[in-house]
């Protein structure tokens, strides 16, 4: 099963936050956009968890 991990930008100019969506193997499937908050970047995260599932595939090629 897949997993997110948090992230925090180590520099001390700004603090940002993303998550990154892995596969159970570890490979990288997602990374999110910055975030300004911790409490964003885990809004973030449950947005992907509820919409992610439903969302069809528009081919736009």
């Amino acid at each position: 099963m897949g997993y997110y991990v948090l992230r925090k930008s180590d520099t001390a100019l700004s603090q940002k936050y993303w998550f990154v969506l892995k596969a159970s193997n570890g490979e990288t499937i997602a990374t999110s956009e910055m975030y300004s908050s911790k409490q964003a970047a885990e809004n973030g995260i449950r947005s992907v968890q509820q919409n992610g599932a439903s969302t069809t595939i528009h081919d736009e090629t």
